[in-house]
């Protein structure tokens, strides 16, 4: 009697070990499709430096030669990433602007075809707001190689010109009493070479007002083009939030046949996982058709990320082959949070956004009937909003 006893008991250890074993580790990763979370301030800081040559379109420089018309500039910046879309910079540039004139006043340094040419060297401190269109359009991705940045900003600008005609070098350096406030747009072309260092092509207009021996109508435009180097400190990426990934169950049959063994020895076990087998099942009503697709969003936002949009494109497709039958588009957003004219612009921008993906895809918009709802989607109470911020597609 003992001894079956103490075999039973051992038999119980060794399936509760197996158990143990076989239970699944879940382990947690970064999604960046669930949203994005700001680093920390110390992180994507960056300094670039940059050479490359300007092409001046002013009062009187049609006249002169095309390759006479180029001259050097180069910049140095300093700035700081907040967002993988928006970030700012701050630098100093210098740029050589080329004219012609006639009286061989200051800044001449020789002769065109009866005209005197003459240089201005600008020196500028320049505060500039960039936004990333790469991530914008197609979506944050870590290891993306080209990111397209347009920038746009203001300077001021301190000339320095020659102080008597033929002026040398270090003539050119004398203050002249032309400076002031001068604006810029451009698109830096961004290639990855680690996750801290990048190269890229800068091109760049200008609005510069430059005095060529009396040839002055307003502002000149200047087009530059850069090569330069970036380097970011610290961390370059962007953390994502944290997400629980569960790992597929196992194949519980041999714990299974772990326990039908020590049930051939147990009577009471065996009764037990006898019952438990033939347990009735529970029958469920199946529930009234819901959304053909809900679409969630965080708070505050009307941007639909790149899984959406693949779902959407499958979304697309069953619409298209169901071409008689009309579906509603239905923007909410939660009354728990946000004054009601913010909701209300919320429920319109994510309900219009939807239709227009769909749209790209190739739905009529005869199918389609957009509107919003001022109401709760689920209305489950202050702790599940998140549920309430969403685009519903029914069947109409």
């Amino acid at each position: 009697m003992k001894k079956t006893i103490l075999g039973l008991v051992a038999a119980l250890f060794v399936g509760q070990g197996a158990m143990a074993q076989s239970t699944p580790e879940i382990t947690y990763v970064e999604d960046p499709s669930q949203g994005y979370l700001f680093n920390r301030f110390q992180d994507n800081w960056f300094i670039s430096g940059e050479g490359g040559i300007n092409y001046m379109f002013g009062s009187g420089n049609k006249a002169r030669n095309f390759w006479d018309r180029f001259s050097p500039n180069a910049g140095i910046w300093v700035g700081k990433w907040f967002s993988p879309l928006a970030g700012f910079r701050g630098g100093a540039n210098f740029t050589r602007l080329k004219g012609l004139g006639h009286h061989g006043d200051y800044g001449y340094y020789g002769t065109f075809e009866g005209y005197n040419k003459y240089h201005v060297n600008e020196f500028s401190i320049n505060l500039d707001g960039m936004l990333n269109l790469t991530n914008w359009w197609c979506g944050y991705r870590p290891g993306r190689v080209y990111n397209g940045i347009l920038y746009a900003g203001v300077g001021y600008d301190f000339q320095f010109l020659p102080s008597a005609q033929g002026g040398s070098w270090s003539d050119s350096w004398a203050h002249g009493g032309g400076d002031q406030l001068t604006g810029h747009v451009g698109l830096i072309n961004n290639f990855n070479i680690t996750k801290n260092f990048a190269v890229y092509l800068d091109v760049r207009a200008g609005l510069y007002g430059v005095n060529f021996d009396g040839y002055r109508a307003g502002k000149n435009i200047d087009l530059q083009a850069y090569l330069g180097v970036t380097y970011t400190f610290n961390k370059a990426t962007w953390n994502a939030p944290v997400v629980a990934v569960i790992p597929e169950i196992p194949d519980c049959s041999p714990l299974e046949a772990q326990l039908q063994a020590a049930a051939a020895q147990i009577a009471n076990l065996e009764g037990q996982l006898r019952d438990c087998l033939n347990r009735p099942v529970q029958v469920v009503e199946q529930a009234a058709e819901g959304p053909l697709c809900t679409i969630y969003y965080t708070i505050g936002s009307s941007a639909i990320n790149r899984v959406d949009r693949k779902v959407l494109g499958a979304v697309a497709e069953v619409m298209k082959a169901n071409p008689n039958q009309k579906y509603v588009v239905t923007g909410w957003a939660d009354n728990y949070t946000g004054t009601d004219q913010v909701n209300d612009r919320l429920r319109k921008a994510r309900a219009a956004g939807v239709e227009k993906v769909l749209l790209r895809n190739g739905v009529p918009a005869s199918q389609l009937d957009v509107t919003t709802n001022n109401g709760n989607l689920n209305d489950m109470g202050v702790k599940m909003v998140s549920l309430d911020r969403a685009v519903t597609i029914t069947k109409k």
